[in-house]
């Protein structure tokens, strides 16, 4: 079999994971082979049904994926690879993931609940990012796809950040109730003021540059096709999705 993930990675993603109680390792070939698996249908974004069959069995393949994302093990997995983040500067922002027609019908009524909603662009689900200094993800919040990006600011920020941080964000984040939120924290905000401000803020636009950093990781993701269009039905699985590929991204 072909490995696609180079030896260095995989070495520490079985340290990581050996260390979990809800994944039961086994043969380290074996569950090499999953972690495949599971990179070669983020990487191509096909039907699991349509998975080569030199990875074993796709539906066996597919339950376990979904039992350890309701065990959490792929967002542990995404924190325990966060080594010595870049914490100088945080940097928040949002894009647009297109939601295929499988992705919807779950249960009747729970669209929103599942991060699905119609924007001008259709159906749709948005992820509402945390970036370091350096560009490398810490946290995520999907929501549906027509809510304003400032909305999840406060949230995405919590617990992450000190006195000396800086925070970088475009316009759609100028907002006095976030604006507030991060000076409270003794944050500096690096957020360009909206053309109808009044009073024009002042903001470091030397700094302002480097944030540049939150779009190259979208553009990063979004060359896993499970990222670039959404197919699941559960929010939650889309996200172990976006957990494992973050994931790869640290390590890589």
């Amino acid at each position: 079999m072909d490995y696609h993930i180079k030896l260095r990675i995989w070495e520490q993603l079985f340290q990581i994971l050996k260390t979990f109680s809800e994944v039961r390792v086994g043969s380290e070939a074996r569950l090499r082979m999953f972690i495949e698996a599971i990179e070669f249908i983020t990487t191509t974004g096909c039907q699991w049904r349509r998975l080569p069959a030199t990875y074993g069995c796709w539906r066996a393949i597919h339950r376990r994926f979904k039992r350890w994302s309701d065990q959490g093990v792929w967002q542990k997995l995404f924190q325990e690879v966060q080594v010595a983040p870049d914490l100088q500067q945080l940097m928040i922002d949002t894009t647009i993931v297109r939601a295929h027609a499988c992705a919807t019908g779950y249960k009747k009524n729970t669209q929103s609940e599942q991060s699905l909603g119609r924007s001008c662009g259709g159906l749709s689900t948005k992820i509402h990012a945390l970036v370091d200094g350096l560009g490398y993800p810490l946290k995520f919040i999907l929501t549906p796809g027509q809510e304003h990006d400032s909305l999840q600011g406060a949230a995405l920020l919590e617990g992450s950040g000190g006195p000396e941080t800086a925070v970088l964000a475009d316009r759609g984040y100028d907002v006095d109730a976030l604006i507030e939120e991060i000076e409270a924290k003794k944050m500096t905000a690096v957020i360009p003021p909206k053309k109808n401000r009044i009073i024009q803020r002042e903001y470091d636009r030397e700094v302002y540059k480097e944030r540049h950093l939150v779009e190259n990781f979208f553009s990063r993701i979004k060359q896993f096709r499970r990222i670039f269009s959404r197919f699941e039905k559960l929010a939650s699985v889309f996200l172990s999705c976006l957990h494992f590929v973050s994931a790869l991204i640290w390590l890589g």
